[in-house]
C-alpha cells in the first residue's frame, strides 16, 4: 500500500446482518433471499442515501456503511429497526428477518472503494453482540450523540469483542422507553396467568454440524412436548429461533417473548457420548430455578433425543410447579387470583394432615368462587375431601363432595392431563369402578404421556385393581420421569404395595420405608411396611414402625383402616393381622 492510495479520515461505520440467516437460509432459500433483497430495496438502502450514508460492501445478509455524521448513522440505524419492526409485523407469510446493527466511530484507511482499520474492526464486533432487531454502539457514538436524538441509552458495560486488544464499553439504542429490539417496538406483552416458558435454541459446543441437527431437534421436540400440557404457556419454536447464534440477556428475552421462565441448554459430543445440560431461569430476576446435565450413548440418535425430551419434560413439570407455588405465597392477599388461590392450597393439600387439608378446601374453594369452571381447582378439591373422608371420619358430606368435584374435573378437564388425572384417581377410590378411572387415566397419558403425575396416580389405581405388573411399570416410569419430585410418594408406594402382594418383601420393606420417610403423616404406607417386616419375622422392627404411625397418626385404629376398604378383602384382612401382631390399637 503506497502513501498516494491512502485516505485516512474520521467516519461513523454502521455494520448489519441478519440474525440466523444461515438458518433461514437451509429452511427457505429462495424466500429468504427474496425477503432480504426486497427490505434492501424498498427500507434499507434508500434509508442509508436519505440520511447522507455510503454502502461501502455487500456481505450476502450483510453490509457495511459509512457516514460522515455520527447523528446521521444512529438515526439511520433506528429508522431502519422501526421500519423492519413493521414489516415483520405486516408479512404473515415469509422469513421474518431480524436485522443487528452495530455502530462505531474511528480512523479508517481507505483503498480501492473499500475501508479498513480498527473502527471498521470494532463496528462489526458490536453487530454481532447487539439483539436481533437491536442497535449496538460504542461510548464514543454515545458521547458524540448525546442529547441531539430522541433516544436513550443503555448501558451494557465492558465487553469484551473478538480479536479487539482492549475492552469496548458498548450500549444499546432506546428510544420511546424500549429498546430497539423488534419486539421491543410493540407493546410490552402481558405475562400469562400460568407457568409460561421459552425454550431456547440449544448450544452446540462441539461445532459438529450432525450435532447442530440434533441440538435443534431436541428443542423441538421439548417445545412440542411442553405444549401438550395446559397448565403451561410455550411460546413457539420460531419465536425462539431467531435468537439462535445471539448472545443474549435472559432477562431482556423474557420480556420480549412474554414468559416468566426461560430454559436454555448446551450439548456436547465426547468420543461415543452426548451430554446435555439445561438450565431454567426465571426471566425478571434472571435467578437460576433448576439445572441438570442428561447423557446416553450416541449410537442411537433419534432414541437418545426421545429419552433425553422425556426425562427434560418430566423434571420441568414439578420445577415449574413449585416456582410457581413460591411465587403465588409472595402476592400480597388482596391481588390474588383464581390461579394463585389454587397454587397457595397446593402446598396445603400435598401436606397429607387434617389441617392442612382443611386450609387447602379454603383457599379452593375461594378459586372455584372466582372461576366455578376451573378443572385442576375442582381436581384438588375432590383429592382433598378424598383424604378428609378417609382419615377424618368418614363423612358423607367429603364423600359427596369429593365425587362431585371428581367429576366436574373430569367433565371440565377432557384435554387436562393433571385434571384427569387426580379426578381418576378420587373417582376410583370413591366408586371403586377401577376399570372406568383407568381409561380415564389412559386419557390423560394420551394428552401428556410425559405426566409423572399421571403415571404414578395410575401405579395407584392398577394396585386396587389388582394390575400389579401395571402398577409397576408406571411407578417407575413416574420416577424415571421426575426423579425429583415431592410426589414421588406415589409411585413408591405403588411399588411397596405391588411388592407385597406379589411376595417380593425385602422390596415392599424398602418403598414403603421411602415412602414413609416423604411423608411421616400419610398413614398407609405403614400398614405395608408393618406387615412386610412381620412376614419377614422381624417383628422388633414391626414394632418400631408401629410407633412411629402412632407418632406421627394418634388417631390411627385398624378398624377404621378396615373400614377404608382400599383393597379387596383378603388383601385387608393380611395387613390388619400383620398391624396386629405389632401391637397397633383395633
Amino acid at each position: 500500500m503506497t502513501a498516494e492510495r491512502i485516505e485516512r479520515r474520521l467516519a461513523a461505520i454502521l455494520a448489519a446482518d441478519v440474525a440466523g440467516y444461515s438458518r433461514l437460509m437451509g429452511a427457505d432459500e429462495e424466500s429468504t433471499l427474496a425477503s432480504l433483497t426486497a427490505h434492501r430495496r424498498e427500507l434499507i438502502d434508500p434509508s442509508i442515501a436519505r440520511h447522507r450514508g455510503r454502502i461501502v460492501k455487500t456481505t450476502g445478509d450483510g453490509l457495511l456503511a459509512e457516514f460522515a455524521s455520527v447523528v446521521d448513522a444512529v438515526r439511520c440505524a433506528a429508522e431502519v429497526q422501526a421500519g423492519m419492526a413493521e414489516r415483520n409485523a405486516a408479512s404473515a407469510a415469509g422469513p421474518r428477518l431480524d436485522f443487528r446493527i452495530g455502530i462505531n466511530v474511528g480512523d479508517i484507511v481507505e483503498q480501492d472503494d473499500d475501508i479498513f482499520g480498527d473502527g471498521v474492526n470494532i463496528a462489526a464486533r458490536l453487530e454481532a453482540i447487539a439483539d436481533p432487531g437491536g442497535i449496538a454502539i460504542s461510548a464514543s457514538v454515545r458521547d458524540q450523540v448525546g442529547d441531539r436524538l430522541a433516544v436513550t441509552f443503555e448501558d451494557m458495560g465492558e465487553q469484551t469483542l473478538k480479536n479487539i486488544a482492549r475492552p469496548v464499553r458498548v450500549y444499546s439504542v432506546r428510544w420511546g422507553g424500549e429498546p430497539a429490539a423488534a419486539a421491543g417496538l410493540a407493546p410490552a406483552l402481558a405475562v400469562p396467568g400460568k407457568p409460561s416458558l421459552a425454550v431456547m435454541p440449544f448450544a452446540n459446543m462441539s461445532g459438529d454440524p450432525e450435532q447442530e441437527y440434533f441440538a435443534d431437534g431436541l428443542v423441538e421436540d421439548l417445545i412440542t412436548n411442553l405444549s401438550k400440557m395446559p397448565g403451561f404457556f410455550v411460546i413457539a419454536r420460531n419465536s425462539t429461533f431467531a435468537y439462535k447464534g445471539t448472545s443474549v440477556d435472559i432477562r431482556k428475552v423474557a420480556k420480549e417473548l412474554g414468559v416468566r421462565y426461560v430454559l436454555e441448554g448446551s450439548v456436547r459430543r465426547a468420543a461415543n457420548r452426548v451430554r446435555i445440560t439445561g438450565q431454567l431461569i426465571e426471566g425478571s430476576s434472571g435467578n437460576h430455578v433448576w439445572a441438570e446435565k442428561f447423557e446416553g450413548a450416541f449410537e442411537d440418535i433419534f432414541d437418545l433425543q426421545d429419552r433425553l425430551t422425556e426425562s427434560i419434560v418430566g423434571a420441568l413439570e414439578p420445577t415449574l410447579r413449585r416456582a410457581e407455588i413460591e411465587r403465588a405465597r409472595s402476592k400480597r392477599p388482596e391481588t390474588l387470583d383464581a390461579y394463585d388461590f389454587y397454587l397457595r392450597a397446593l402446598t396445603h393439600g400435598f401436606d397429607n394432615t387434617l389441617a392442612e387439608n382443611a386450609e387447602a378446601i379454603r383457599l379452593l374453594n375461594e378459586a372455584l368462587r372466582l372461576d366455578p369452571n376451573y378443572a385442576v381447582a375442582h381436581a384438588h378439591a375432590a383429592w382433598c375431601h378424598e383424604q378428609r373422608y378417609f382419615r377424618g371420619g368418614f363423612n358423607p358430606e367429603d364423600r359427596i363432595a369429593a365425587e362431585t368435584h371428581a367429576a366436574m374435573a373430569i367433565d371440565l378437564g377432557a384435554d387436562d392431563p393433571q385434571a384427569l388425572s387426580i379426578g381418576a384417581f378420587v373417582a376410583g377410590q370413591m366408586t371403586h369402578d377401577y376399570d372406568a378411572a383407568i381409561r380415564t387415566l389412559g386419557r390423560a397419558l394420551e394428552t401428556n404421556p410425559n405426566s409423572a403425575l399421571a403415571f404414578g396416580f395410575s401405579a395407584l389405581l392398577a394396585t386396587l385393581a389388582d394390575q400389579f405388573a401395571l402398577a409397576i411399570e408406571h411407578a417407575e416410569k413416574a420416577l424415571r420421569l421426575s426423579p425429583n419430585d415431592p410426589l414421588n410418594y406415589h409411585p413408591r408406594f405403588a411399588l411397596a404395595i405391588a411388592s407385597l402382594f406379589t411376595g417380593r418383601l425385602e422390596d415392599a420393606v424398602r418403598y414403603a420405608t421411602l415412602t414413609t420417610q416423604a411423608k411421616p403423616s400419610f398413614d398407609a404406607p405403614y400398614t405395608f411396611l408393618i406387615a412386610a417386616l412381620v412376614n419377614l419375622d422381624r417383628l422388633d422392627e414391626a414394632q418400631a414402625a408401629g410407633a412411629r404411625l402412632l407418632k406421627f397418626v394418634p388417631h390411627f385404629r385398624i378398624s377404621s383402616f378396615l373400614r377404608a376398604d382400599y383393597w379387596r378383602p383378603p388383601r385387608m384382612e393380611m395387613l390388619a393381622a400383620g398391624l396386629r401382631k405389632a401391637g397397633l390399637p383395633d
